[in-house]
């Protein structure tokens, strides 16, 4: 256990979460995402897990040592539902509540269709799956930056 760090991090999550760079993307999956076979062909090339925490408590905890992007619109993004992308469920609103507390106001995620959902999360840092079991728990964070003390 270390002091200052959320203990739902664990040793992995917080390495890789340390690695990335700025604009690097992190995925953050539900039970059900293609998680195994998608993380092998990410940058960090092996799947993380916090698997006993919702997608929304995964998220909260990572953004307490994770900075979004604030010079793209991409920062944040979900996986739209098929056959219907503006509607947001549930377990994406949850995680917006997140986001717009951790950034200090409202910011709201992209939506990606499902299948360009998979492409980007090819292309991204890493992948952690959770345990959230709703569907469409699936989202991308882009890392931002953390400035000089002022």
């Amino acid at each position: 256990m270390l002091k200052g760090i959320d203990p739902r991090l664990n040793a992995d999550v917080l390495h890789c979460l340390r690695a990335m760079g700025h604009g690097d993307a992190i995925v953050i999956s539900d039970t059900n995402f293609p998680s195994d076979s998608v993380a092998r062909n990410t940058v960090y090339g092996s799947l993380l897990r916090m698997e006993n925490l919702s997608a929304a408590e995964a998220i909260e905890a990572i953004l307490s040592v994770l900075p979004l992007d604030t010079f793209v619109d991409d920062f944040a993004m979900r996986m739209e539902i098929v056959g219907a992308p503006d509607e947001i469920p549930e377990v994406q609103s949850e995680v917006q509540k997140k986001i717009d507390t951790a950034e200090g106001g409202s910011r709201p995620m992209i939506g990606v269709e499902r299948f360009a959902f998979y492409d980007l999360a090819r292309q991204s840092y890493a992948v952690i799956q959770t345990g959230e079991r709703r569907f469409y728990g699936c989202f991308v964070l882009r890392k931002g930056v953390v400035g000089p003390d002022q």
